[in-house]
């Protein structure tokens, strides 16, 4: 879910002589970091004919800089925006709005116990208009949804968050279908001609003539 007791799943890194020991880090990150982190470290450039939402976590994890450089973080539900988290350069305040939750079976529980899994469209979830507000630096178990009587700038966070929700959906390309018959069928010329339990087995080539 993308409550933050899903969202913040903590990470231990080593890395001796690069990372100190002992040092801990409260900025969330994203799976997302990991590619452009990796391709800074081998000294390589990043793709140019795409837009790379990660960045280099490097800096961070060295202490040279204290805050990530995600401003916003758009969190999905399946292929449903579900929330963001806005954390403004000049605040120490952090955003969240939550555009619907899940419906939670039974009724007065905590999960989706009677399909074992929440879905995320039509029925099953419950859409708020406006979007739930919290401000997760004084309330992280985002147990008070804020209104524009308990925080003057309701109105202004929502507006800026969807103006970062249209310019990231305007970033989004569709990708070729990974469940495609072409993906899905075996192709047994890319299969390996060996495995680590047989020894390789060649494969000769007869050209008739």
């Amino acid at each position: 879910m993308n409550w933050e007791g899903g969202i913040r799943v903590p990470g231990l890194l080593r890395w001796p002589g690069v990372i100190q020991a002992g040092a801990y880090i409260d900025e969330p990150t994203s799976n997302m970091d990991i590619f452009p982190t990796i391709v800074k470290l081998a000294e390589a450039q990043l793709p140019s004919d795409r837009i790379i939402d990660g960045h280099d976590l490097m800096p961070l994890l060295q202490g040279k800089v204290t805050r990530s450089k995600h401003e916003f973080l758009f969190h999905y539900c399946n292929a449903y925006l579900n929330a963001v988290r806005w954390h403004p350069g000049n605040s120490e305040s952090v955003w969240k709005v939550v555009f619907f939750t899940p419906n939670f079976s039974p009724e007065d529980s905590n999960g989706c116990y009677d399909s074992h899994v929440c879905f995320c469209h039509g029925g099953f979830i419950t859409q708020h208009d406006p979007p739930l507000l919290f401000d997760l630096s004084r309330d992280p178990e985002e147990k008070f949804p804020l209104t524009p009587e308990t925080e003057s700038r309701f109105y202004e966070i929502l507006r800026v968050v969807h103006l970062a929700v249209d310019n990231h959906s305007r970033s989004l390309r569709p990708v070729p279908d990974q469940l495609s018959w072409d993906n899905l069928l075996w192709k047994p010329w890319l299969q390996v001609c060996c495995s680590s339990l047989l020894p390789c087995i060649p494969i000769k080539t007869v050209v008739p003539g």
